[in-house]
């Protein structure tokens, strides 16, 4: 059976820049810029972008393409064919497990900003001018706590389900009618939507005359304005690492499935920077001039600071609809604001659920449609422990050990099978192939040593920063204890799963060939 292929280039980029570009570019970034030094976090920023950022994302391009051109999709067959070893395979079921495991979680995030976007036209949270009712608000919605706002946790679920089904409609119409057909409509309107945002927040100026200093330049100011003594500090390192990682969707599996329907000799290495370009331009344009310099408008520098670090949720689903209903035109643009950001994470969804739909489709045979409803059922029931216990940490746990630890693991595994097994001048020439420009030179030493260096620094630094605490549950509430265990039996659960299909799914397949050779088939 031949096996999908893009049918545009502008497709291609918009679905990479679609898995690129999410909740994090929006919500994330401006938090962790504020939270690490404003202007200073984008120096280590810069520099992980461009001693792991880019690299990466070529050697995910690269692999990708790689398994593509021997008919594979999914990373545990890429790994198998890099390092003919038995246990090739079971390694790289990291690369389905981290996407499949993220989006027991992030799908439910993303249809938080769909039930948004609704409650903005409606009016479901007017009259809610504080920031501590609007967190109750969302409390009421997450099922956190029943008040005077939510009595039950069916608006949410709703929203969730229209979100799932969404997902499953894409993913039931293949690469080109379904994902591509969703980036051409999503990333464009996410871009549209975003510039009018920035353009109308400019135009706000001082909100309060009595206070001039209340205003959108210092909110600019206050984001980009370096505290280089922060960069002594050894979190803000591993914070700007770690956006990167979040940013561009590396270690997560996707990309390699996405290069995988990239033809043999198409170029991989202009394509990549343009995604990673396209997705720095919604980051660090648009991002970092929406959420933040509006809050200082509104609420001034202190409690902007407050806001930061109380997290993304804080500023996206607490300050962000306050602000709206000061502003004429409100819900329009509060309905906009959810909407850009459903677009990001829906496209997001789509592209973490393809390394799956290539392992059912390629190892068992399964049609699309069938591949996609499996997905569908099965983030129906996975999601329900999260929904129904994300206040004892469920969703958190899960967070670190994929959405932190997983993608640091999984990209020092990439690089060394990559780089080393196969061997850095074979990885190289697979990078350059059929290339529209020519990489640097240096960037082949960078692939070689700095980025496995810069990622196995990052790993142990990480680990003793948080991991050992993490593990130990220092700091877990004994109420949490056992949901914390919970999220941890459920992620081994998930992955012995994904290895088991991986054992019978390779030997299925080396069955059918056979019979094919033989024309039984």
């Amino acid at each position: 059976m031949a096996r999908e292929a893009w049918k545009t280039k502008i497709g291609l980029i918009l679905a990479m820049a679609g898995n690129a570009v999410g909740l994090g570019n929006f919500l994330r970034f401006p938090v962790q810029a504020v939270q690490n030094g404003g202007g200073a976090f984008m120096i280590p920023y810069f520099v992980a972008f461009l001693l792991l950022g880019i690299p990466l994302m070529w050697i995910e391009w690269g692999m990708g393409r790689f398994g593509g051109k021997h008919g594979y999709g999914t990373v545990p067959r890429i790994f198998d064919r890099l390092w003919n070893h038995p246990a090739a395979k079971y390694v790289g079921v990291l690369g389905l497990f981290i996407p499949l495991a993220l989006l027991c979680y992030y799908m439910y995030i993303c249809s938080w900003t769909l039930g948004y976007s609704v409650f903005s036209v409606i009016g479901q949270y007017d009259g809610i001018l504080t920031r501590e009712s609007m967190g109750s608000f969302l409390a009421g919605y997450q099922g956190v706590e029943v008040n005077q706002y939510f009595h039950h946790l069916w608006p949410a679920f709703f929203f969730f389900m229209v979100t799932l089904v969404l997902t499953t409609y894409t993913l039931s119409h293949g690469l080109v009618s379904g994902i591509e057909r969703l980036a051409k409509v999503a990333m464009p309107a996410l871009f549209i939507f975003g510039v009018i945002l920035v353009v109308r927040i400019f135009m706000i100026g001082a909100p309060d005359p009595a206070v001039p200093e209340q205003n959108i330049v210092n909110g600019l100011a206050f984001i980009w304005n370096p505290n280089f003594s922060e960069l002594k500090n050894s979190s803000v390192w591993l914070a700007a690492a770690g956006q990167v990682f979040f940013t561009l969707s590396l270690g997560f599996g996707a990309i390699q499935t996405y290069a995988s329907y990239v033809p043999k000799n198409d170029d991989v290495a202009l394509t990549g920077l343009t995604t990673a370009m396209t997705n720095e331009f919604a980051e660090v344009i648009l991002g970092s001039s929406i959420a933040i310099p509006v809050a200082v408008a509104f609420f001034g520098l202190t409690e902007t600071m407050s806001i930061a670090h109380g997290g993304a949720f804080d500023l996206g689903f607490q300050s962000m609809p306050i602000i709206f209903q000061r502003i004429p035109w409100g819900s329009f643009f509060g309905c906009m604001w959810f909407l850009l950001l459903f677009f990001a994470g829906i496209t997001s969804c789509v592209a973490m659920a393809q390394p799956i739909m290539a392992l059912l489709k390629e190892e068992f045979g399964l049609s699309t449609q069938k591949a996609a409803y499996s997905i569908g059922a099965f983030l129906l029931i996975a999601t329900l422990p999260v929904m129904f216990f994300i206040q004892y940490g469920f969703l958190d746990e899960l967070d670190f050990w994929i959405g932190t630890f997983g993608l640091v693991v999984f990209a020092v595994i990439e690089v060394v099978l990559f780089v080393w097994v196969f061997g850095s001048y074979r990885c190289w020439k697979e990078i350059t192939r059929g290339s529209y420009v020519q990489i640097p030179q240096f960037f082949f030493l960078i692939i070689r040593y700095v980025t496995p260096f810069y990622l196995i620094v990052l790993l142990f630094a990480w680990m003793h920063e948080y991991g050992i605490d993490i593990i130990l549950m220092r700091g877990v509430e004994e109420v949490n204890r056992p949901y914390v265990l919970g999220a941890r039996l459920m992620l081994t659960a998930i992955f012995v799963l994904l290895c088991v299909l991986i054992h019978f799914g390779f030997k299925k397949r080396k069955k059918r060939i056979f019979h094919i050779q033989k024309g039984k088939i």
